[in-house]
């Protein structure tokens, strides 16, 4: 079973004005599929999974591309990053747009080969799983989300409280999003020995494959917290610069996000640390080994994890309409901090994010911190998992997870 995506029409006109495409994101998100679907009868069709395509591609590029003509796809492109600089002479030669669309589930390997070779060629895209709109059938309306009135009609269901914990125990994957039959933990459980096998192992001098997953594990743990490089790095007995490394493979790769403060020049009281997200919370309470949706809720991390998938389903529908997420945290020295800024046209869209269903006045108190920044300000939400929206004051609204 496949759900439309959000990024479905994006994809088609940017491919009408680029004649290069490159779709990113984390392996299983459904790439692949996203394009085969949008793709005409006669755009051929390869993948670099396969040895001997691979072969072809990493030794004779300019083979490779006579073979297959475009408009053409290729799948896994960072295998051979060496057809990057053909592909240009390609387009440069027949100036015709659309003609190859690429994939890549590793941009750190993808990212510096097509800065070099097709700057100005290529759009770039990322996909991550399916959204809370996806998957209930509403992708064509969901916009990127502001605070505020509600940003389309035809707003998703928003779940009862356990309901909402098993999405998000069971995570955004496709796979295991679509098919309550597949076992959840056997499905992350070779996501992530995929993961270190064919991205850590060849990519990185991860000398000890054990000692990475236990770093997993400890970012996992830490999902919407402040980073803490010397914390995270003494817990998994590496050096800092290690764990810096191994972190920047995870944020390149598509499995974290990290989330920066809100600052200005004139702004000095303002804590500049990011805050770590996971970009699954089903891979998240995998790796954490939360062996139910009821444990997971009631237990240490239910808040937490709550906070991550909001921020990733925002974080969502913001990407999958094509457009860079402007998204950021407050924190002061005071310690007062706001969950999410939106800024959007010169304006701070405060966002808290609340595990209740009553969030009262006092969730919104340090908006008022926004105040001394010199910016407009405009609507405030709280997202929570509640049924409607709720008017707290004139400029904040309770809103249904639903409505993000």
């Amino acid at each position: 079973m496949q759900k439309p995506r959000t990024l479905a029409p994006f994809i088609t006109q940017a491919s009408a004005h680029f004649p290069v495409l490159l779709l990113t994101g984390p392996r299983q998100v459904g790439k692949t599929t996203l394009l085969k679907t949008l793709a005409r009868p006669d755009r051929g069709y390869v993948t670099l999974d396969d040895p001997l395509l691979r072969e072809l591609a990493q030794h004779d590029p300019g083979l490779f591309l006579q073979r297959f003509a475009p408009p053409l796809l290729i799948d896994e492109v960072q295998y051979a990053p060496g057809l990057l600089p053909h592909i240009k002479m390609a387009v440069d030669t027949a100036g015709r747009p659309g003609d190859y669309w690429l994939t890549g589930s590793q941009p750190f390997v993808l990212m510096q080969g097509v800065t070099e070779s097709l700057a100005g060629r290529v759009a770039v895209i990322r996909l991550l799983g399916l959204s809370w709109a996806e998957l209930h059938g509403r992708a064509v309306q969901q916009r990127p989300f502001l605070p505020g009135p509600r940003h389309f009609d035809d707003t998703p269901p928003s779940p009862d409280l356990l309901t909402l914990y098993r999405h998000i125990w069971r995570g955004s994957f496709p796979a295991v999003a679509l098919d309550a039959a597949l076992d959840r933990d056997l499905f992350y459980g070779s996501y992530v020995q995929t993961y270190l096998e064919r991205d850590i192992r060849n990519l990185t001098q991860v000398a000890d494959l054990q000692t990475f997953t236990r770093f997993l594990r400890v970012a996992a743990a830490r999902s919407g917290q402040m980073l803490n490089m010397a914390e995270m790095a003494r817990d998994v007995d590496v050096a800092p610069n290690t764990c810096k490394a191994w972190l920047s493979v995870l944020e390149a790769s598509g499995l974290v996000y990290l989330l920066h403060p809100w600052h200005s020049d004139t702004t000095k009281r303002l804590i500049k640390t990011p805050k770590l997200y996971f970009l699954d919370t089903g891979l998240a309470a995998y790796l954490t080994q939360w062996s139910s949706p009821e444990t997971l809720e009631a237990g240490a991390m239910s808040g937490a994890l709550f906070e991550t998938w909001v921020v990733t389903e925002i974080l969502k529908s913001w990407w999958h309409n094509g457009k860079r997420a402007p998204l950021y945290y407050y924190r002061d020295k005071d310690q007062r901090e706001i969950d999410l800024l939106i800024e959007q046209d010169g304006t701070l869209f405060p966002v808290e994010i609340k595990k209740s269903s009553a969030p009262g006045r006092d969730a919104t108190r340090v908006f008022a911190a926004l105040n001394t920044l010199g910016m407009p300000v405009g609507h405030g939400a709280v997202v929570a998992p509640v049924a409607t929206e709720v008017p707290l004051n004139t400029r904040v609204s309770v809103l249904p997870i639903g409505a993000i």
